[in-house]
């Protein structure tokens, strides 16, 4: 996968700060590679940052007179032909000036198949958030999906991708699975012991860790673009219109009779019916879970964890299955947004 340099300038979410588990004092990088977002938590065992950028384009057509008010507008975008490729986080502003929908590289937590430009686009968004590497050979880890059903050659490729591209960066690359990432990144006090549950735009990432060690890991291929796509199809609305309400003010605590509101709980209901249903089922048939009667904690985390009142339904669905193991609680991480990010922080530092 070529460099590509932006013609507008640098673009993404805000940049945030904390602290973090891990061994060394060495910089290093954790990169979250999501169907929405992609985030960085770049940093040492101490401190770190986050930042983020939207996984997602717009194209306009070519002219020089959009080129140059793309310019003066300081957007992140490239040439590409006779078309403008605007990226990022800016690729919404123009989905919503619009009203239409931003096209993503990526879908069910892999390279979207049905979009030529996938690859292409990924890397230039990876390009904005992680520079070349200072040394070469350093580490970054980065999550990868575990394999839904009807994942096969597509989850390996997308992969291998990634892993090409960030090797021309200059840097050892390294997959973490990103329901792991939860775990490595909330359940340090606990020794890594635990269900790190990860519900991205794409699917949702289930782990189940003992010691750091995976014993059992699954996806379904449902995230919060399905949310949005079938709450969007039955109030007749641009899907990016409803995730503007999705993250800006849905309350699932908060009773309303507003109609985008209502189909939002319930598709969130649905979605939570779906991941504790196929938690049930995959930890039943499983032979590989280690024996144990101690209660685990469950870390709930991702960017459609984050509403008001997910926690809270996750927990009550919970409570409706029987399963073959304690919990001894359910949890919100400390920032769902940038916690599988942070763990894979965690396991580039702990790589010698």
């Amino acid at each position: 996968m070529e460099d590509r340099t932006d013609l507008g300038a640098e673009s993404g979410d805000a940049t945030s700060g904390g602290t973090q588990a891990g061994a060394g004092s060495r910089t290093r990088i954790g990169l979250d590679v999501g169907t929405s977002k992609v985030v960085t938590a770049k940093g040492d065992s101490k401190k770190f940052e986050t930042s983020a950028q939207l996984n997602a384009f717009f194209v306009v057509p070519y002219s020089s007179l959009h080129e140059s008010s793309l310019k003066q507008s300081k957007m992140a975008f490239y040439r590409e032909g006779d078309e403008l490729v605007v990226y990022g986080s800016d690729a919404e502003k123009f989905a919503h000036m619009f009203n239409a929908e931003v096209r993503r590289p990526m879908a069910k937590g892999i390279l979207n198949p049905g979009e030529p430009a996938a690859a292409h686009v990924l890397e230039t968004i990876l390009g904005s958030l992680v520079p070349a590497a200072p040394t070469p050979g350093e580490m970054i880890a980065f999550s990868v999906p575990a394999a839904a059903r009807e994942m096969g050659a597509e989850l390996t490729y997308h992969e291998e991708t990634i892993k090409q591209y960030l090797r021309d960066r200059g840097y050892t690359p390294l997959a973490v699975n990103e329901g792991l990432a939860v775990v490595l990144a909330e359940l340090s006090k606990e020794n890594f012991t635990g269900i790190g549950i990860s519900c991205g735009g794409g699917m949702c990432n289930v782990a189940f860790s003992f010691l750091s060690i995976p014993s059992l890991t699954f996806s379904i291929p449902h995230g919060g673009d399905f949310i949005d796509s079938s709450v969007g199809t039955v109030v007749h609305e641009p899907a990016t219109r409803v995730k503007a309400i999705k993250e800006e003010t849905l309350d699932l605590d908060r009773p309303t009779n507003d109609k985008i509101d209502k189909a939002l709980h319930i598709y969130y209901d649905k979605l939570i019916d779906m991941l504790v249903e196929e938690l049930a089922r995959a930890v039943t048939k499983s032979q590989r879970l280690p024996r144990t009667t101690q209660p685990l904690p469950i870390v709930l985390a991702g960017g459609t964890a984050k509403p008001n009142g997910f926690r809270d339904r996750f927990e009550k669905a919970l409570r409706r299955r029987p399963l073959p193991f304690q919990v001894s609680d359910v949890r919100l991480a400390s920032d769902p947004l940038t916690a599988t990010a942070r763990g894979a922080l965690v396991a580039a530092l702990a790589e010698r």
